[in-house]
Order: structure tokens, then sequence, then C-alpha cells
């Protein structure tokens, strides 16, 4: 058997949107979808031994934008949008351990019975061990998105990159919505002040900003691709990359 290639980036960060969680509905959890994802990133650490974390998103369960429109407290709505990501933790964290891979969840809002606390150096070092370490409930403050929170993880651990991981068959940057316009542009790659000019929607704002300042690259690719992952890792021309 030939030896893997060796990956682009050692450590990444993995931002899969709640919604790719979910399936084709959007809503709730997708159990194939789930072991999909799992498989792929044991792959990717037990076959290139990259170093991996992942920051779960929420939106299947529930937006807090959407709470606070509607007339709740918006403070109290992305609390629990905070919730919604802990529950697609911990279920990418079982869909991982069954297959073998060790798993720790860490939360930024404490959780002891099902969770660690975010330790930035416990985080490391269950990495350097060889574990996926799965960070909930974004940054554990209000209006800050997991996006956000994703770019400050990643920067926290020194992580090569940070993967977001889309889903509806968008499959990187175009310059404008590609489910709507069917002239679409694709980029392959564009930087960041390029992406908050033209307000091309990748990220917010502010996990943008904070990767260019940080100088992390960021992948912008179709999850449901089968083999993306390893794809990006060994140089492939996958979505689009921000620098």
């Amino acid at each position: 058997m030939p030896p893997s290639p060796s990956p682009r980036w050692k450590r990444i960060v993995f931002k899969p949107s709640g919604e790719a969680l979910a399936g084709e509905s959007g809503r709730g959890l997708d159990g194939p979808t789930l072991d999909q994802t799992a498989v792929e990133i044991i792959d990717i650490r037990q076959n290139l031994d990259v170093d991996v974390s992942v920051v779960v998103g929420g939106g299947n369960f529930w937006r807090g934008r959407t709470g606070a429109m509607e007339g709740m407290d918006a403070t109290q709505s992305d609390h629990i949008g905070m919730l919604g990501t802990v529950m697609n933790a911990l279920a990418l964290q079982d869909a991982l351990e069954r297959r073998g891979q060790a798993t720790r969840v860490q939360s930024a809002i404490e959780m002891p019975r099902i969770a660690e606390p975010y330790i930035r150096r416990r985080a490391m070092r269950h990495l350097e061990k060889g574990r996926v370490v799965i960070f909930a409930a974004g940054t554990g403050n209000p209006f800050f998105t997991t996006d956000t929170a994703a770019a400050l993880r990643a920067a926290e651990i020194e992580a090569n990159v940070l993967l977001k991981g889309t889903h509806s068959g968008v499959d990187g940057v175009y310059d404008s919505d590609p489910r709507i316009n069917p002239d679409a542009v694709k980029y392959d790659e564009i930087g960041y002040m390029d992406v908050m000019n033209k307000d091309l929607r990748v990220m917010d704002a502010t996990a943008i900003a904070f990767c260019r300042d940080n100088n992390i690259p960021i992948v912008v690719f179709d999850m449901s691709a089968e083999g993306a992952l390893r794809s990006i890792l060994t140089g492939g021309q996958v979505g689009t990359i921000v620098r």
C-alpha cells in the first residue's frame, strides 16, 4: 500500500454548519450525514496524521437571530442557539467514537456532566495525543456567531487553516448566490478584503477580519462531496480559498 501523501496543513479547525449535519431537511440530525462526516474526519486524523478540531454550528436546531427577530430577548435567544451546538457536538462525538476515534467535547458554557470546559492548553494536549476535539457553545457569549468562535479557536490552538463546510450544494465562494443566479461565477481564490468589500457573506465580517489579522486561510467547500476533506488537505482544487 503506497504511503499517504503529506498534508498541506498539519492542524485544522473544521467548521461544519449545523444545517449540513441535518442532511437534506436542514433540521434536526441526519444519521447517514453524521456517519459520513465522522468517516472523513477519521480518515484525515488517522491516515494523514492531521490534528483535527471541530467547531459545530447549531442552525439545524435554532438560530439566535431568528428568535430575536420574533421578539425574544437577543441574549436569551443566542444562549438557546449555543445549546443547539452542544447537541450537535455530542452527536458527532458519538459517531466518531462508535468508529474507535478518541474524542473530547469542550464547551464554552460549563456543563461538566457531559463535556469538559474549554481550556486551551488541555485542548492542545488532546490534539497532540491524537484525539479529535469538538468545541461547543460557540464563544460562550451572545452576539458572536459560531463562525467567529471557529476563527477564535483556530488562533488559540495555532491551527494552520479553517475549513468551512457548507450545505445546499454551494461548493465555494461565488460573486452572487448560485442558487438564485445560474450565471454566478465561482472564485478559486479570493482575498479577505475582497470578501468583506463585496459583501460575499462567506462568514460574518468579524470572523473574516479575525482570520485576516491572524493570517489564517479559510477554505469554503461543500462538505457533502465525498472525500472533500482529504482532497483539500492533499492539494486538490476544492472549494474556494480565502487568504
